[in-house]
């Protein structure tokens, strides 16, 4: 008599993982960056648009990821390399072309720090996500990782305000606060965007502060609790 062989669910390959389709729009991120930073200072106008298309991505392949059920850690970690690389390369430009410059470094910084922390005290507490903060006691922190469309908002306005800023640069020299006194004040359409991606860029900046602070304190409440174990 022949024995009934009931397998489970088939395990899937290394190589279909790589080729789940929110890693393909991944790989394209990729690309798409840097071919627009490599033209940045000799078309502008086309940079900003691949950039920008770029971060419109990082939204679809997460729903994409969702929709046909292409979850995977590869992913999640390729989308925040690619967002953290990219926003640091723009920084890292706006940098140069603005005074004072260590702002622009200072946000860098802050960003990678913030983040780098983040992931760091996910993988101590034994958490999924980095955006699983419902334990979190600060208001304003479980908003913003609470709430996609409020998150979605911060995001955007962020790299829109520095997408913005080296538009309006003129030359290698500008200096940053009369930019931005004289962008929101001249009464045109680029005050309002200005003006509301000043308050978004705000926020998240608070956020990640308010990230780096909660992840430094899960750090070492994690040795402390190690060394006072018997």
């Amino acid at each position: 008599m022949a024995k009934n062989n009931k397998s489970g669910p088939r395990k899937p390959g290394k190589l279909s993982v790589y080729l789940y389709i929110p890693n393909i729009i991944g790989y394209t991120r990729v690309f798409m960056n840097c071919y627009a930073f490599a033209i940045c200072f000799s078309n502008k106008w086309l940079f900003c648009a691949l950039y920008f298309i770029s971060f419109v991505c990082d939204g679809v392949d997460g729903w994409c990821a969702r929709k046909f059920n292409q979850v995977s850690t590869f992913g999640a970690v390729l989308d925040m390399v690619t967002d953290r690389i990219s926003t640091a390369c723009l920084l890292v430009i706006l940098s140069q072309v603005y005074r004072p410059g260590m702002v622009f470094l200072s946000l860098l910084a802050l960003d990678i720090a913030s983040h780098w922390l983040q992931m760091y005290s996910t993988f101590l507490l034994g958490k999924v996500s980095h955006k699983d903060v419902k334990d979190s006691t600060n208001w304003l922190f479980k908003a913003y990782y609470g709430n996609r469309m409020f998150m979605a908002y911060c995001c955007v306005a962020c790299e829109v305000l520095y997408i913005t800023l080296f538009l309006l640069a003129k030359n290698d020299a500008e200096k940053l606060m009369d930019v931005l006194k004289a962008s929101i004040t001249e009464g045109s359409p680029i005050s309002v965007l200005v003006g509301l991606s000043l308050f978004g860029w705000a926020i998240k900046q608070l956020v990640n502060v308010i990230q780096m602070k909660t992840a430094a304190d899960v750090c070492v409440l994690h040795d402390i609790n190690k060394k006072v174990r018997p």
